[in-house]
């Protein structure tokens, strides 16, 4: 019989079939590389009520809209961008937690690298730790992983956000970063965290060149099948506008991310990605369900168990 496919949080199991879920971002912070300041604004460092109602009605749109589940940041990831201390994260995610932990039957995801602050958020109600470090920026992360039994995604990055694009390179991007996850997987077991709460990410844009994103993208494949869930987030980066660079292909001056995104996002549910994380949920969800009404996930779902 075949294995159940699964990605483990704390309060219930995600079960993966032949299409991936839908994590929907909501970010709340000032600058974010595509949303920031939508809910928390440039010189402002907490929600404030009328934002908070924003960040609720949002998220609480994506579950409308279809998302599997929600991931809330509270500190920016984009190239260059300053750290935050970990109160002011905290100050900034949990009352958004606690708020959509009661609107939301769909599970939330803490996007930090903090132990303090996924430790305050799971407390709010966050069922899963998405860490940009893979679980090697805190010490004391890996604990709180182990004590509350949440679902951890662990990405790779090359350096931080303040370093991860002065001229990264590698001999071998998809194997080393193959190597990577499988390293850090082995990390996790290794300190009590178990198989079915894992969940790996290649890192789109952390630490990687256009062409690295791109070669990495086309191995979905190949990560895809090495015993984890794996989790693709390439949404509205800047590969995507290099791709579709507007002066070499005479585009009209109005570019929109959204469209190379679901390009993307098509062709890695093609190739066996099993979380695709994402900020325009509605229109994700709508091509995954044409794209596989027209055949493009005639994938065996014998290939998406672990």
């Amino acid at each position: 019989m075949m294995q159940r496919a699964v990605w483990r949080t704390s309060r219930r199991d995600l079960e993966i079939g032949r299409r991936p879920l839908v994590m929907g971002i909501l970010n709340v912070t000032p600058d974010s590389f595509s949303d920031g300041g939508r809910f928390v604004s440039p010189g402002q460092q907490l929600t404030t009520s009328e934002t908070l109602d924003l960040a609720v009605e949002t998220a609480s749109k994506m579950q409308a809209d279809g998302a599997d589940l929600i991931d809330i940041g509270g500190e920016s990831t984009r190239p260059y961008s300053d750290p935050v201390d970990a109160e002011i994260e905290t100050e900034r995610v949990v009352p958004v937690i606690e708020r959509l932990a009661n609107h939301l039957a769909i599970p939330i995801s803490i996007d930090t690298s903090k132990a303090s602050v996924a430790n305050a958020a799971i407390q709010a109600g966050a069922e899963i730790v998405n860490d940009v470090s893979g679980l090697e920026g805190d010490p004391e992360m890996p604990a709180v992983v182990v004590k509350t039994r949440v679902g951890v995604c662990v990405m790779h990055m090359k350096g931080t956000p303040q370093t991860m694009q002065d001229d990264p390179s590698y001999r071998d991007v998809v194997d080393e970063i193959e190597r990577y996850l499988l390293a850090r997987r082995q990390a996790c077991l290794d300190q009590g965290i178990e198989p079915e709460r894992i969940c790996l990410d290649p890192g789109i844009g952390f630490g990687k060149t256009h062409d690295h994103n791109l070669t990495l993208l086309r191995a979905t494949h190949r990560f895809a099948s090495i015993g984890s869930p794996i989790l693709i987030g390439h949404s509205r980066k800047g590969f995507i506008r290099k791709v579709l660079d507007r002066n070499e292909r005479g585009l009209n001056d109005e570019y929109n991310p959204m469209a190379g995104t679901l390009a993307v996002s098509m062709a890695v549910a093609a190739a066996g990605a099993h979380v695709i994380r994402v900020h325009d949920v509605a229109e994700t969800v709508q091509g995954l369900d044409l794209f596989e009404a027209s055949g493009g996930l005639a994938v065996s779902t014998d290939n998406r168990a672990f």
